[in-house]
């Protein structure tokens, strides 16, 4: 059922994606599942690929949201086409909405088949680093481009490397939105949590823990974080920096063993389900990367109430700003070192700007105007009106 713009509607949406496996699209959807009921949304979630660990779809089972999977071997198979539009016939969605260029080609035919609108959600810039890449990349965009109602960006940054990477896209189709998560205050005692994940990792309350949320591939930084923490092992007048690295990814064996001299300042712990309780443990979160769109990590530091050092790059400073955290260039550990040292050395800064970070995250970036933005922009797409809507940030 829908209902004009400026109402309050209940829009039907089917959220096509690649898979469920642990990952960032595939987390924010559980995200938005625990808040769309209260923006007037009702979801279902279609993963392309048949789901191995299956955490995410029990979670979104959980909350009451139908787990519609086409439980293809791979997310390249051709039958993907005809199985999305059955399931779209089936369910009856008023919107499409499809993440990542997998389910963006998916999605388009499966629109044009059933006449449901598209919407799509970027969640990364790509940069096409093989022709193979640059190649799915083009297959995506004009997938979408033919088909899509509106294209969602989820910060400014993104937008504009969009815009420039594919000149022919209508502006007024662009759209930033940016993402929103759950309040981890919410959901359990972050001092309890705190106590239970230091005790875990062997960190003092005299410790400084620094926590990197983020999957181990190039681009993230992490080599430039673990060069840092040897200048900081060798700088005992900064105390102990101890640094745990939350991640699954191809980099992280070997990340691991190059780190092996560092002992136990610092902890590889690949996924974890309890981010938000690895954040209430940690002193200082660190996000060295080279290129982002928005990291969902640095959100959720903010929900948290943690202080960032981060790079100047893609959509962070749209996320973390000057009274939340600090800034380094991209690849250079004396300076990132020297930013976390500074902070290790002190706490009234760092409760200062984690106090920030939490005012912030309510104004700008909690689960539930996320999902009333979408379900705005969802009502204009139906009744064919500009989709231009407040991104909710500034």
């Amino acid at each position: 059922m829908t209902a004009a713009p400026g109402d309050n509607p209940e829009v039907r949406v089917a959220h096509l994606i690649h898979g469920l496996e642990p990952g960032g699209a595939e987390a924010l959807l559980v995200g938005l599942a625990g808040a769309a009921p209260g923006a007037g949304l009702e979801i279902a979630v279609m993963p392309l690929v048949r789901t191995i660990d299956d955490r995410y779809a029990r979670a979104l089972r959980d909350l009451g949201v139908p787990v519609l999977g086409l439980d293809l071997p791979t997310r390249w198979d051709p039958r993907a086409f005809g199985a999305a539009a059955r399931r779209l016939r089936g369910w009856r969605p008023d919107i499409l909405h499809t993440h990542l260029k997998h389910a963006d080609l998916v999605g388009a035919v499966a629109a044009r088949l059933t006449g449901v609108p598209q919407v799509s959600t970027l969640h990364v810039i790509e940069d096409g680093r093989t022709p193979v890449l640059r190649a799915k990349r083009r297959l995506a965009a004009a997938a979408r481009l033919s088909t899509a109602r509106a294209t969602l960006t989820v910060s400014d940054a993104q937008r504009r490397w969009y815009l420039g990477a594919f000149p022919s896209a209508d502006p007024r189709r662009v759209i930033t939105v940016r993402n929103g998560v759950p309040d981890p205050d919410a959901r359990r005692d972050p001092v309890a949590a705190r106590a239970r994940v230091r005790a875990e990792l062997g960190c003092t309350d005299t410790d400084v823990l620094v926590v990197q949320i983020a999957v181990a591939r190039p681009g993230k930084g992490h080599a430039t974080l673990l060069d840092a923490m040897r200048l900081l092992r060798d700088a005992p007048e900064r105390g102990r920096v101890m640094l745990a690295v939350a991640g699954d990814g191809p980099l992280r064996a070997g990340l691991a063993a190059g780190a092996a001299d560092l002992g136990d300042r610092v902890r590889f712990l690949g996924h974890r389900d309890d981010v938000p309780d690895l954040l209430a443990a940690a002193d200082i979160v660190a996000h060295p990367s080279a290129f982002e769109a928005l990291p969902t990590a640095l959100i959720e530091a903010l929900a948290a109430g943690r202080p960032v050092v981060a790079t100047e790059v893609g959509g962070i400073p749209e996320v973390v700003t000057p009274d939340t955290g600090v800034y380094v260039p991209v690849a250079d550990p004396p300076a990132l070192a020297a930013a976390i040292g500074d902070l290790a050395a002190d706490p009234a800064r760092r409760a200062a700007l984690g106090a920030a970070a939490r005012r912030r995250f309510t104004a700008h970036f909690a689960a539930a105007p996320w999902a009333r933005r979408l379900s705005d922009l969802y009502t204009h797409v139906l009744h064919g009106t500009d989709t231009r809507v407040p991104s909710g940030n500034p």
